[in-house]
């Protein structure tokens, strides 16, 4: 019995492997993809030779000129960065909060994360925007951030003055009211000032056109301290998967695992709605196709989900460069395209398997 315990375990090992080596090739061809296409700048096959032509001891006539390298450095590339760093962000988030509440249709949004965020932006929006662009710290992913924060603090808040049976689910039904509480203060907000509508509802649908190095720095901290977090916690995680009596027995501290999660999770989405909008669909998409691919185990779906969720994002971002020229559609229509199919699909199964 130990041996094919054994053995079982070592194919495991194996077939994750197999497709780390793989995600990580699929998020670097689509961050060299990301980097190659756009509106404006050189060739796309351009692209490659000036960065090799960029490495140490390497020499290459790409006929890429000094504006088109700016194209490419000071415009595609951050983007793309930012895509891979938010895109990682969700995917790590829905499957910790997948984990943490046992349900797979759990989104990174489900504590009011995106309604105080909207909210956050909207407020800034009505401050006549113009003016706050020549300020030297950006008030707008500020404002969403601490939005965000605050919808969850008030969450918490209100799950713990109402749940005495430490239940999971007054939890969520306190993120339900929250969020309600401030999409009906963003929407009064909205009905009087009107001017603002199409700004907001454009920040809203998700957005990474205006991304710049400065977001990237601004967010990397938060999204890295959240990342190694729910890595260290992924043992942890597929101890809940059993059930709290039995996690219990087995000396978990389950109040403790599920506040340091939510927690970390809450604070790495916080960031990345920030500075990119709403993005949906992405933190219930790839963190079901890395089950599907790698098995349930935690420790295999949270850094499997992470590269993954990058490439998804980077590899989402070019149609949304490219379908309405020169115009951009918004990333969270593209997500929305394959996720909502997605999403019935996985009700489906459910649906089948009880």
């Amino acid at each position: 019995m130990s041996l094919a315990k054994r053995a079982t375990r070592e194919r495991a090992g194996t077939r994750f492997s197999v497709w780390l080596l793989a995600s990580s090739a699929l998020l670097i061809t689509a961050v060299l993809v990301g980097t190659m296409i756009g509106p404006a700048g050189p060739q796309w096959w351009r692209v490659p030779l000036e960065l090799l032509n960029r490495l140490p001891l390497v020499s290459i006539d790409s006929g890429v000129s000094i504006e088109q390298w700016n194209i490419v450095w000071q415009i595609r590339a951050p983007r793309v960065v930012l895509a891979a760093i938010v895109g990682a962000m969700l995917s790590v988030a829905g499957a910790s909060y997948q984990g943490v509440f046992r349900n797979p249709l759990v989104d990174p949004y489900l504590l009011g994360v995106a309604a105080g965020a909207g909210l956050g932006a909207t407020l800034v929006f009505t401050l006549q925007r113009q003016s706050t662009e020549s300020w030297l710290i950006d008030p707008l992913p500020l404002a969403a951030f601490g939005g965000a924060l605050m919808a969850v603090f008030f969450t918490y808040l209100i799950g713990n003055a109402f749940n005495k049976s430490r239940s999971n689910t007054t939890l969520v039904l306190a993120g339900v009211a929250v969020t309600s509480l401030a999409t009906a203060i963003q929407t009064f907000i909205l009905q009087r000032n009107n001017d603002v509508v199409r700004q907001v509802y454009s920040w809203i649908l998700g957005r990474l056109s205006s991304a710049t190095w400065g977001d990237v720095r601004l967010i990397l901290p938060y999204v890295s301290l959240s990342c190694i977090v729910l890595l260290m916690h992924r043992r942890l995680l597929d101890v809940l998967r059993v059930g709290d009596d039995e996690a219990i027995a087995l000396g978990t501290n389950i109040r403790r695992v599920r506040f340091v999660v939510v927690l970390a999770a809450t604070l790495g989405t916080a960031a990345a709605v920030a500075v990119s909008g709403l993005i949906g669909f992405v933190g219930i998409i790839v963190p079901h196709a890395v089950r599907l691919l790698a098995g349930a185990s935690y420790r295999r779906v949270l850094p499997l989900s992470i590269l993954l969720g990058a490439a998804f994002l980077v590899a989402a971002d070019i149609p949304s460069r490219v379908l309405a020229d020169p115009a951009e559609t918004p990333i969270g229509v593209v997500t929305a395209f394959f996720g909502a199919p997605f999403f019935l699909m996985l009700l489906r199964t459910r649906k089948t398997q009880t």
